[in-house]
Parts: C-alpha cells; sequence; structure tokens
C-alpha cells in the first residue's frame, strides 16, 4: 500500500486538527482450547492463554502508534463466548473464571475485555442460566470484563423471557454498583444480530467462526467528517455532503488499515478486519451530533434526524468499502447519549428522547446505547424497551443494542458521571404507559418473514 506525500500530509492534519485516531486495538482470542470442568483449572487456562498471546500487545500499540503518529486510544481483548468454555452449569464457576480474566487483563495493560456473553435469541441451557446468573456479581466485582447476551435474531425472533430476565438482571447489577451511578451496567449490552468481529466494547466477542487470533481495528472520525463539512460550506446540496463524508471515511479507513497490519505483523497474528464506526468521545469536536448539526440540524432529535443519520451511515459504509477489502465489525454511526457532547446537550434540554432515539437506531449502527432512565423504572417497562429495540434489528436484518442504565435513586433531570470514555448523562424520561401484561406473556416473537430467504 503507496500513499503520496499529499495523502500523509492531509492525514496529519487530521490527526492534529480534527481529533482523528485509532479508537481501539482489539485482539481476539479463542477460547475453545480452555475448557474444562473443575472451574480452577478452566480459570487457570483462560488466564495462561491470555497472558500468552497478549503479553506484547501494549508495548506492540505504543510502539505502532509512535511509529506512524498516530494515536491509539484503546488496547482490548475479545473472547470466544464464555458460554462456550465453561462446560458447568454453576455460577461460582463463572465468577472464578471471570475473575481470572479481569486479573490476566489488569496484568497485560488493556482497558476492557469483551466476551462474558451468553446466546439466548432462541432459548437458554442450563449453562446460560448459570451464567446469567453471576452477572451481576460479575459485573459489580470486575473492573475490565464486560458482558453481553444475544436475545433476538432474524432467524429466530425474539426471547422474550430472556428479556423480562435480563431487565431484571440490570436493576440486580445497577443496585449492586450504586455508588456509581449504576456503572455496572455500562459494561452490559443486549444484542439482535450481533456480529463475530466487533472491536468495540462493551459489546465485542470473539465468534467461533474466527480464527485462533486477530487484530480487530475499530477507527474513528467524527472530528474529521465534521470538519470536512465545515469546509464545504452550508450551501452545497444533500449529494455533495454525501460525497464529503464518503471520500473522508475513505482516508480515515486507509490510516486505519495501515496500523491494523503492521500491529498484526509485529504481533505475529492475522489482521481480522477494520470497523470504520464513528464512535464520539464526550470531548467537544469529538461528535456524531454535531456533524448532524452541520448538516443543518438545529440539534440531534430535530425533525429530519433519522433521515440525516441514515445518509451519514450510508456514506461512511460506501467510503470504507472502497477503501479496503477487510471492513467488518459494525461499520457506520454511533449515537450514544453520554459519550457524545452533542447528544448530552440534545437530551438535557429535551430536543432528544427515547422514542426518538429508537427511530434512529432504525439507521445506524447498534441501538439504545448508554441511555440513563430513573433508577425506580420497573422491570418490567425496561424489557419492554429492550423488546423494541430487539424487533428494530429482527424486522431490519440489522445488529441492534441496548446498554441502558436505570441510575439509583436518580430521577429525571439528574445526572450520572461514569468519566472517561463513558462520560456522563441526564436522566431520560421513560413512558409511564403500562406493558406489564404484555411482557408477562412471556414466551418468543417468532422469526419475522425476512428470515425465509433459503
Amino acid at each position: 500500500m503507496k500513499f503520496t506525500s499529499e495523502e500523509i500530509l492531509e492525514t496529519i492534519g487530521m490527526i492534529a486538527e480534527d481529533k482523528l485516531d485509532i479508537r481501539t486495538v482489539t485482539l481476539g482470542i479463542s477460547l475453545l482450547d480452555c475448557s474444562d470442568p473443575d472451574p480452577a483449572v478452566c480459570a487457570r487456562k483462560v488466564r495462561e492463554k491470555i497472558m500468552a498471546k497478549s503479553a506484547d500487545l501494549s508495548k506492540k500499540t505504543d510502539f505502532v502508534a509512535n511509529e506512524y503518529g498516530i494515536p491509539i486510544v484503546n488496547k482490548r481483548i475479545s473472547l470466544t463466548p464464555i458460554s462456550l468454555v465453561v462446560p458447568l452449569a454453576k455460577p461460582s464457576a463463572f465468577v472464578e473464571v471471570a475473575h481470572a480474566v479481569d486479573s490476566a487483563a489488569a496484568e497485560v495493560g488493556v482497558d476492557f475485555v469483551g466476551g462474558y456473553t451468553a446466546m439466548i435469541q432462541k432459548g437458554e441451557t442450563s449453562i446460560d442460566r448459570a451464567l446469567i446468573e453471576a452477572m451481576p456479581e460479575v459485573l459489580s466485582t470486575t473492573s475490565r470484563f464486560c458482558a453481553s447476551v444475544i436475545l433476538a435474531s432474524t432467524k429466530s425472533g425474539i426471547n422474550m423471557d430472556g428479556c423480562y430476565t435480563m431487565s431484571q438482571v440490570i436493576k440486580d447489577t445497577a443496585g449492586r454498583t450504586a455508588k456509581n451511578d449504576g456503572i455496572g451496567c455500562a459494561k452490559l449490552v443486549l444484542f439482535a444480530n450481533p456480529v463475530e468481529d466487533n472491536p468495540f466494547m462493551a459489546g465485542g466477542y470473539y465468534g467461533v467462526g474466527e480464527c485462533e487470533s486477530a487484530i480487530l481495528v475499530g477507527v474513528s472520525g467524527p472530528g474529521a467528517v465534521r470538519r470536512a463539512l465545515e469546509k464545504l460550506g452550508p450551501d452545497a446540496g444533500l449529494g455533495e455532503v454525501a460525497e464529503t463524508i464518503k471520500k473522508c471515511a475513505f482516508k480515515i479507513t486507509r490510516a486505519g488499515e495501515l496500523i491494523g497490519k503492521k500491529l498484526a505483523e509485529h504481533l505475529g497474528v492475522v489482521f481480522g478486519n477494520l470497523d470504520l464506526s464513528l464512535a464520539p468521545t464526550p470531548a467537544e469536536g469529538d461528535s456524531v451530533g454535531q456533524i448532524l448539526e452541520i448538516m443543518g440540524l438545529a440539534m440531534p432529535g430535530a425533525p429530519g434526524s433519522t433521515a440525516a443519520l441514515m445518509m451519514l451511515n450510508d456514506a461512511v459504509k460506501k467510503g470504507g468499502l472502497f477503501a479496503s477489502s477487510s471492513v467488518g465489525g459494525l461499520s457506520g454511526a454511533f449515537i450514544p447519549v453520554s459519550e457524545d457532547a452533542s447528544m448530552i446537550k440534545a437530551a438535557e434540554s429535551g430536543a432528544i428522547t427515547i422514542e426518538k432515539l429508537e427511530a434512529m437506531t432504525s439507521v445506524c449502527s447498534v441501538g439504545l446505547d448508554m441511555i440513563a432512565i430513573p433508577g425506580d423504572t420497573s422491570a418490567e417497562t425496561l424489557a419492554a424497551i429492550i423488546a423494541d429495540e430487539m424487533a428494530i434489528g429482527c424486522a431490519n436484518n440489522k445488529t441492534t443494542a441496548v446498554r441502558i442504565i436505570p441510575a439509583p435513586n436518580k430521577k429525571v433531570g439528574d445526572f450520572v458521571n461514569f468519566g472517561g470514555l463513558l462520560g456522563k448523562a441526564p436522566v431520560m424520561p421513560v413512558s409511564q404507559v403500562s406493558a406489564d401484561k404484555f411482557i408477562k406473556r412471556g414466551g418468543r416473537i417468532p422469526a419475522p418473514l425476512q428470515s425465509l430467504k433459503n
């Protein structure tokens, strides 16, 4: 891959002025050879493999970042879903393995590890039930291990019993981490149609279709896209806007692929894929919401927000796919409330609501992300919110997710503050109209007609 001097100088400018960075390099590690019915032995095998595969991850990542002058913000690990590794239906076994993972992650110097994962879209096993039962303890007693549960897919429909169970897990986890505004819930993602090569946390896990070990790169560049649109000016047509975003995404992807391939080479593993997701941070100027404002919306949540976000997401994907044959993961635009300065302001002012966010998630990457709601929200209402988002994923054959925090002892208008990339968020109102009887029917919503494609 050759770069012109003009491309290099332009990339330097994007780094210096537009907050372009590699948001995460994530090392995927298969744990399929670590299974053991003895929890202590399983925990030891898992720890030893993490240590062996990722011992040089932090050092090599820093070396590549310095060599090319591109900041790499986070170093992470994704693991084979633990539900496939711990062959024992005892919650204590999952707690023991989770603590071993968290300890290894601290020792090798990564920010987060994904893979405390259960796949129950069509029903649960006794092992899945044990993993889920242990989840509140794991999320409240570890600092780096992240959890995810697959509740739905276009092929299987929606596990409504699972939605209700997970709403209770969320409530329990929030209570156990109440001193930190329920931060345990920020490490738990509920999915419809997840991908197996997602480098972003908290929802990343390393799928069983992946190789032994691979580097997965998550690039971010909302600041670069915003600056490009500012230079374009307010009188450009929407076709020009889309073309500008596409060209910018192309350049961002090229930089990310270079870093990913070099790091994989240094670590002696496969370069897996590049996830071109515009992932914001609370820092001013590093916001997806501000891109929507540059497009002409007074604030995210205004009429037209869904259309603008669809265009942004589509242009990002088109630019990335043209730049690399290894684009994967989620690749699009994230709209997490607490991690985006513009979204925080929109939520605080009431310009954006949970219902509007839900509509926007039909056209963007993932879903209801990092949303704080009143701590006294019932488990039934929470389950209904989760089910709505799962339905969008199933009907549209796309990945959707929920990462929601019922903030203990907080009411509408209060703030939760998690610090760092997790940011802060106002507690948003939730509809008081009951869905209790619907949720308590239980069972599974059948797969939609879209599933019949064979």
